[in-house]
């Protein structure tokens, strides 16, 4: 089976791999759609939880040996602890997550527990059942942020991340939702997904800023540009610096929330929401140019934003 492995820092190469043996209670998923995420890119520029060699790929789509539609929720949790009776998988204590601690979708098939796959209608292509994964960290962060219709938004960041959160915010609402960004291909797919502004850099004051970066310099921004009251949702994990002038958040009431994946029902939201979605910002390569793709996002190029490996 052919697969784009994570070999050493820095380097994915294009492999034959043994086919994986689905365990008990797992299933066969014949890949149709895996997303490279910007945290692997990350991941393989300074290793950390993601150990070579690995085979990655956390947002997938396929079918499975019966022909059953499906898409991965990566998300392996405990399912016992109090974090999981209480809905909140996402943050499991024990979680694991595919193509992170067990072999992922930068290949032909996977093997996933049953549990983790979530059907999809026929009437959902592949480019758009590839992309629920990132759809769904956006409605978790809005959810997060209380669903606020009425809200001037800010993003920072126009990736995958930050453009889903652009969509959502549409979707849900809001009345104004300025993008930020240093590339100006990824500020002109703002621009055609809806944003009122598509800038170098946020002025003004917002209710809500996601911060689909995770810099410190993004960090600082989001809180500063803030109303009092306001509320700066993190999902980026660019650094781990935090960045922020602490005496203004206290005496503005601000709000700093940590978004981490998504809850299962945020999940089920995404697969109907990306059906509706302009996705000309995706776009799919054979798993054949899965290194050479990843190679280039890795060392800095913009585009495309989300790229979709189909075997």
């Amino acid at each position: 089976m052919r697969a784009v492995v994570f070999t050493a820092p820095g380097v994915v190469e294009l492999r034959d791999v043994p086919e994986p043996e689905p365990g008990p209670g797992e299933v066969l998923v014949h890949v149709a759609a895996s997303g490279i995420c910007g945290s692997e890119l990350h991941g393989v520029r300074t290793p950390g939880f993601r150990v070579p060699p690995l085979v990655m790929g956390h947002e997938f789509a396929g079918s499975t040996d019966d022909g059953r539609r499906v898409v991965a929720n990566p998300i392996l949790s405990c399912g016992r602890c109090d974090l999981c009776a209480a809905g909140l998988r996402n943050v499991c204590r024990e979680r694991r997550i595919v193509g992170v601690h067990t072999p992922g979708a930068f290949a032909e098939r996977v093997a996933v527990p049953a549990g983790a796959l979530v059907p999809v209608p026929d009437s959902l292509g592949w480019t758009a059942a590839g992309v629920v994964e990132p759809a769904a960290n956006a409605v978790h962060a809005w959810e997060l942020a209380g669903a606020p219709a009425g809200a001037r938004v800010g993003v920072i960041g126009a990736g995958a991340i930050g453009l889903a959160c652009l969509l959502v915010a549409r979707s849900g609402g809001a009345a104004r939702v300025e993008v930020a960004d240093r590339s100006e291909e990824r500020l002109a797919a703002a621009s055609r997904l809806g944003a009122d502004a598509a800038v170098s850099r946020l002025s003004g004051e917002y209710d809500v800023i996601f911060d689909a970066v995770g810099a410190a310099v993004t960090h600082e921004q989001s809180l500063a540009l803030l109303r009092p009251g306001g509320a700066a949702v993190w999902l980026g994990l660019a650094d781990s610096d935090a960045a922020f002038d602490a005496a203004a958040l206290v005496r503005g009431e601000k709000r700093v929330l940590g978004s981490f994946a998504y809850r299962d029902a945020d999940f089920a939201a995404a697969v109907d929401l990306v059906g509706r979605w302009d996705l000309s910002w995706v776009d799919t390569f054979p798993l054949e140019e899965g290194a050479e793709v990843f190679t280039a996002l890795m060392n800095g190029r913009a585009t495309p934003v989300k790229a979709l490996l189909a075997p």
